[in-house]
């Protein structure tokens, strides 16, 4: 009988070759794309030939915080002081933006209730832009339904994904034809000098404590941020062999993205769709006249700021922190403004959604016990 390890690394390979003919079409993040949507077919058709047991092929959430790690660490080197004074010039800005996007949400949410048949508790919690990582944990505490909430925020995540690549690399096809080229050109797989691999290893093993620290301190992606902070403070110190740089080849990102992808392809069943037709179709509805109205305003903020308009589309879409600093990466855009804005706007959904949602489940339990 085949192992359940083996199957899913014959399920990851398969993911993966998904990814490369993905990012043959030019398509940014084509790898993490490709192999979320070879992934997610894959768990939804089950064949008998690849699954014979039902979380057979589920990849286990470790090899995504691999991912999310790689990332961390890619992002980590790219920080600069810049990053702090062009946030701090456009604070306003993106506060208002953030806000705008939270209201659209609750109304969003507001709208499923109405609509569909389930309760106004998970529409609220579904329909927030908290990400995957969170708010189905909070659901779960508050006794929402962590099912819908998870394939709401599932569908959303698609939905950016699938339509912010396509959407960057039309408008904007010369700066990323240029981007690849660049990224191409630095792929290798040399060996540099002892020192430099010896420097390496001790950045990898502060970046992992960096890592387990914010784990510990219950930050959002954890895996992502720790690395990242802990390497960014590093690369501000710019100590150790070549001023603080390390051995990363570019091609490494090609791993993390596919790791993403596939961990969350995974995790779509047939199940999961079961009387959700009506949900689906009003949150697919509502999440993409979110999607339209956070890229007119990161195209305003554009016009008005000297934020890229790259930069600012990413950086407000109601994507996860991870998908999105990955397409940043792709597209050298200013990706460590991309996944501070998207931090903040995780910051400002934990501070301020949860006193809000425990009011609404408060009130409704006063309705149910007066009815009773």
């Amino acid at each position: 009988m085949q192992s359940k390890k083996l199957t899913q690394i014959i399920f990851f390979l398969l993911s993966g070759l998904s990814g490369y003919l993905f990012s043959l079409t030019g398509i940014s993040i084509g790898w993490m794309v490709g192999s979320l949507f070879a992934a997610g077919i894959l768990s939804v058709w089950r064949p008998s030939w690849l699954i014979k047991d039902v979380n057979a092929a589920i990849i286990p959430k470790q090899w995504m915080f691999f991912g999310q790690w790689i990332l961390g660490v890619e992002l980590g080197q790219k920080i600069n002081t810049n990053v702090l004074n062009i946030f701090m010039e456009n604070w306003l800005f993106v506060c208002i933006i953030l806000l705008v996007s939270v209201l659209f949400s609750l109304l969003s949410g507001m709208i499923l209730w109405r609509f569909s048949q389930t309760d106004m508790l998970t529409s609220l919690i579904g329909t927030a832009p908290g990400g995957i990582s969170y708010l189905p944990v909070f659901a779960e505490e508050v006794g929402a339904n962590i099912a819908t909430v998870s394939i709401i925020q599932i569908v959303r995540v698609l939905l950016v994904i699938g339509t912010m690549p396509f959407l960057v690399f039309y408008w904007t096809s010369n700066h990323y034809i240029g981007a690849m080229n660049e990224q191409t050109a630095i792929v290798s797989f040399a060996l540099p000098e002892a020192s430099l691999i010896i420097w390496t290893v001790i950045i990898v093993l502060v970046a992992a404590g960096g890592s387990f620290l914010a784990r510990f301190l219950k930050l959002p992606t954890p895996w992502l941020l720790g690395s990242m902070v802990i390497i960014a403070l590093l690369q501000t110190v710019s100590f150790g062999p070549a001023g603080g740089e390390i051995w990363w080849p570019s091609s490494i990102l090609i791993l993390s993205q596919i790791m993403i992808g596939t961990s969350i392809g995974s995790r779509l069943n047939k199940q999961l769709f079961v009387g959700l037709k009506r949900i689906l179709l009003v949150s697919s509805l509502s999440s993409i006249v979110l999607i339209i109205v956070m890229v007119l305003c990161a195209t305003l903020v554009s016009k008005l700021t000297e934020i890229s308009w790259i930069t600012a589309i990413l950086a407000f879409a109601p994507g996860g922190i991870a998908e999105m600093a990955v397409t940043a990466v792709t597209l050298n855009a200013d990706s460590t403004f991309v996944v501070a804005v998207q931090v903040l706007r995780i910051a400002v959904v934990i501070m301020l959604l949860p006193p809000l949602f425990q009011l609404v489940e408060r009130k409704l339990s006063k309705s149910k016990q007066t009815i009773v």
